[in-house]
């Protein structure tokens, strides 16, 4: 089959497709049916400095058009993740891309620190969509000044290259990737879910929206961004199959990441995979990745 490994932040990686945050739990859960070190890298679910409990069941809804999810960003910690996952990773040789999130600036800042620096990181992804408990609330992400000044704390923090994944509910998302970028990012991830509501018997519950009818705007971003940014972009968003992701690829994405469609089919990644092998080989994908 073809050759698709590609080049991301100084390393060497299998291919170009990831899971999205999230999706596939600690990474062992999905070994049941393919193995880990099929990823160009695996992307941890959101990890903070202290384990956090989630959100009650029900916490997943099928919407027809894509999936609205309320987990809450439970997670074991990420001195807890370090500890226990990193050597499956290793013995996998397949490099991590750890998600953080924090409920204050300081919070980010102290997970970079516990990652430290160990060779199977490859980068740090980092959450802004979380809601800032100091300011009434409102996420991160929405705020460009704020969003340079935690890029910024974070690169005082750590030597590993640091990711900002963005949302899409910002007047100008490209306006708050430079303000990443003059933070000093390495990496966009473009974009998280949408906000939204669900009415589960009478009882309205917010989450995030993803699946198919998110490509669009993820599409949107990383057209927009690429084209103004010189430094790599990992496209996220209603990506369901291998055409979706050359449409990211073509709009200027270096990687991609698989979250929803995994719900819908666990052995789509494969798939994925699979199939931009057998277009490469047969000549049908141009594009230097």
């Amino acid at each position: 089959m073809g050759n698709i490994s590609v080049e991301l932040f100084g390393k060497k990686l299998r291919n170009p497709v990831m899971n999205a945050s999230g999706t596939l739990g600690y990474g062992k859960e999905i070994e049941r049916l393919w193995k880990i070190s099929l990823l160009g890298a695996f992307v941890t679910k959101g990890l903070s400095v202290r384990p956090h409990h989630g959100n009650p069941q029900p916490r997943i809804w099928d919407l027809g058009y894509g999936m609205l999810n309320s987990i809450g960003l439970q997670n074991i910690g990420i001195k807890r993740f370090m500890e226990e996952y990193s050597q499956f990773f290793r013995r996998r040789r397949t490099p991590i891309i750890v998600n953080i999130f924090g409920f204050t600036e300081e919070e980010y800042f102290e997970c970079a620190r516990v990652i430290g620096h160990t060779s199977v990181v490859l980068a740090i992804e980092v959450n802004l969509s979380c809601p800032n408990v100091k300011q009434g609330g409102i996420s991160f992400g929405k705020d460009p000044e704020v969003v340079r000044r935690i890029i910024r704390g974070i690169k005082s923090e750590t030597d590993i290259p640091v990711i900002a994944k963005l949302s899409q509910e910002v007047k100008d998302i490209v306006e708050v990737a430079q303000a990443a970028y003059e933070g000093g990012v390495d990496g966009l991830t473009l974009i998280n879910t949408i906000p939204g509501v669900v009415n589960d018997g009478g009882k309205f519950i917010r989450g995030g929206i993803s699946g198919p009818f998110l490509k669009s705007f993820a599409l949107k971003a990383v057209y927009e961004c690429a084209k103004r940014l010189p430094i790599p972009i990992i496209g996220a968003g209603g990506i369901m199959n291998a055409n979706d992701a050359l449409d990211f690829f073509l709009a200027g994405a270096k990687a991609v990441q698989i979250g929803t469609a995994t719900f819908v089919d666990p052995n789509t990644i494969p798939k994925v995979i699979k199939e931009l092998k057998r277009r490469y080989k047969e000549g049908r994908w141009k594009r230097d990745l």
